[in-house]
């Protein structure tokens, strides 16, 4: 079954594709970007852009966004990591959790879909802590800080290990099951 994801991150597509396409999902990459509200509420940020996507698209299609929830900041930055991230890098970021009670945070998956009549959502989340430094690529965001609970590596080092652990993994099992039930597949 084929199904169109928007993103322009080919870091996100590879990621996608790993994870969908060995369960028969085959995915479509719409290599746009839509204007994102800057809101801490992941949900009203997924159903926007959705919403956006939809309209430009005029097909069915998912898209994503992924967050830390740090534990000692009240859970944010929530639908604002990207903007976080971008502001801070690696090394800030870790300095600033280091001053905070507690290093423990949330990676969360939402993933937005849309049939043409109905909006779904999907969520993934892996509890974890915020590494003391930088390992492995920073090339995809925070995964070089990322360390998931029961593991002693970031995301980055893990390699292709992450992709059956990630909090877009599970997302995206929840996602391929739906597809899968409401197209008969």
């Amino acid at each position: 079954m084929k199904i169109r994801f928007l993103s322009a991150n080919e870091q996100k597509l590879l990621e996608v594709r790993k994870i969908l396409e060995p369960v028969g999902v085959d995915v479509m990459p719409v290599a746009r970007k839509i204007a994102e509200i800057q809101t801490e509420n992941e949900v009203e940020l997924v159903r926007d852009k959705l919403t956006k996507a939809f309209s430009i698209i005029g097909r069915p299609l998912f898209v994503e966004h992924t967050g830390l929830y740090l534990d000692g900041l009240n859970g944010l930055p929530a639908g604002l990591t990207r903007i976080f991230w971008n502001r801070l890098e690696a090394e800030r970021f870790v300095s600033l959790v280091q001053g905070l009670d507690t290093n423990c945070v949330t990676a969360k998956t939402l993933l937005g879909y849309c049939d043409g009549r109905k909006m779904t959502l999907f969520e993934g989340q892996v509890r974890g802590t915020i590494a003391s430094r930088p390992a492995g690529s920073d090339g995809f965001q925070w995964d070089c800080v990322f360390i998931p609970d029961g593991y002693s590596q970031t995301f980055a080092e893990m390699g292709e290990h992450k992709h059956e652990i990630s909090m877009r993994r599970l997302a995206l099992n929840k996602l391929a099951t739906h597809l899968k039930r409401t197209r008969g597949t």
